[in-house]
């Protein structure tokens, strides 16, 4: 590109070519109407159906497009790689059926404007809808939430929803210091939805980044692939290194500006 765009979108993706075109297609009618200076990264943790093909297709027509192929390490570390690899003034992750409207980021953008440096999509709190969402699935991310709270960051109502952005400096600063899904982070089997944001929102309160909450509109998806026996005991091992990590010291030796 001969210019920064305004916005990298990371989209990390597994196996899924059955939502992903509808997803792109959406997000390219959203930012050709508005005009904006874009570029799309889908981080493909290793998918074994077309996920790759389709992107490449598309990319073909729409060069704002890019395909990042991965080992199989999960979507914390698909997430990780597309952040580093963005190159816009502003990083925006969202999931692959776009569960959250695309057009939400004018909202996000306009607390960029207030001086925030992350600005994350919440599913709690006055002006938050959930469409279509199981109460069992709702009981589960509350309990969840509680558990965060009490064990890592009390700052937050919703650490998981997938639609959250940073500045491009505080995003690079914030997953190069990530530890639980970083460069040595094992290949795995099966999809793997993990609690990586909250390592994330960690380190971002502890480097003192200003950090908004944002209400915003969220969809159920009928094709999740959240298992909740198997990715409820991988978030909570996931929260507990985390905590470990903080108490041993390790994540203030990474504070040093020049790390």
């Amino acid at each position: 590109m001969t210019t920064v765009p305004l916005l990298s979108i990371i989209i990390p993706a597994y196996n899924e070519q059955l939502r992903l075109p509808a997803t792109l297609a959406a997000i390219k009618s959203y930012v050709e109407t508005r005009q904006l200076a874009i570029e799309v990264l889908v981080a493909d943790d290793g998918s074994s159906d077309a996920t790759a093909s389709i992107v490449q297709e598309v990319a073909n027509s729409w060069p704002a497009l890019r395909l990042l192929t991965l080992d199989h390490r999960g979507k914390g570390f698909a997430v990780r790689a597309g952040a580093l690899a963005a190159v816009g003034q502003y990083v925006l992750l969202c999931d692959a059926d776009l569960a959250v409207p695309i057009s939400e980021w004018e909202r996000v953008y306009a607390n960029f404007v207030m001086g925030y440096d992350v600005v994350i999509g919440s599913r709690e709190g006055q002006g938050s809808h959930r469409e279509g969402e199981p109460l069992h699935r709702h009981v589960m991310g509350r309990v969840f939430n509680g558990l965060v709270r009490l064990l890592v960051v009390g700052n937050f109502n919703d650490t998981q929803c997938g639609f959250k952005a940073f500045r491009r400096p505080v995003a690079y600063d914030l997953f190069r210091r990530a530890r639980i899904y970083g460069d040595d982070a094992p290949v795995i089997k099966g999809a793997a939805v993990t609690a990586f944001d909250v390592e994330i929102l960690f380190l971002a309160v502890m480097r003192g980044y200003r950090v908004a909450e944002l209400p915003v509109l969220w969809h159920y998806g009928e094709e999740t692939k959240v298992d909740p026996i198997r990715d409820a005991v991988r978030n909570l091992r996931d929260i507990v290194r985390v905590r470990l990590f903080a108490m041993q010291g390790q994540y203030k030796r990474l504070n040093d500006p020049r790390a």
